[in-house]
């Protein structure tokens, strides 16, 4: 599991859902209005994300560049074009064009906040 630390508990649990088409697994209420909020990629492959809403002006200040704007997660498919059409309809922003490299067709997206992600799918034979 990775921790993501977001703006809104409600606005990132709409976007992982529904944009990245992500399962909610938790949404468990703790002290103070803390939630624990935990989202994964549907059919249980690939790492779970806990969405942990930013406490303190610092961890607000890092919403959005939790690694100084490099690519820092990477969400794999085995449909692409679905999934790369999917997004663009809910308004996903991208970096750049799709691309083929060597180990498959890839293409850079930020989330809601503007961490950068990249969209992976099998090479096309």
């Amino acid at each position: 599991m990775l921790a993501l630390v977001v703006r809104d508990y409600d606005e990132a649990i709409a976007f992982f859902t529904t944009a990245l088409r992500f399962a909610l697994v938790e949404d468990m209420p703790l002290s103070d209005g803390k939630r624990w909020v935990v989202v994964a990629p549907q059919g249980g492959q690939g790492a779970h994300l806990l969405l942990a809403r930013a406490a303190t002006n610092e961890q607000l200040a890092r919403v959005g560049d939790q690694t100084g704007g490099r690519v820092f997660l990477f969400l794999h498919t085995s449909d692409f074009e679905d999934d790369y059409r999917h997004m663009l309809a809910q308004g996903v922003r991208f970096a750049e064009e799709p691309r083929e490299e060597g180990y498959g067709r890839v293409v850079v997206f930020y989330d809601l906040y503007g961490n950068k992600w990249d969209l992976l799918g099998p090479r096309e034979l």
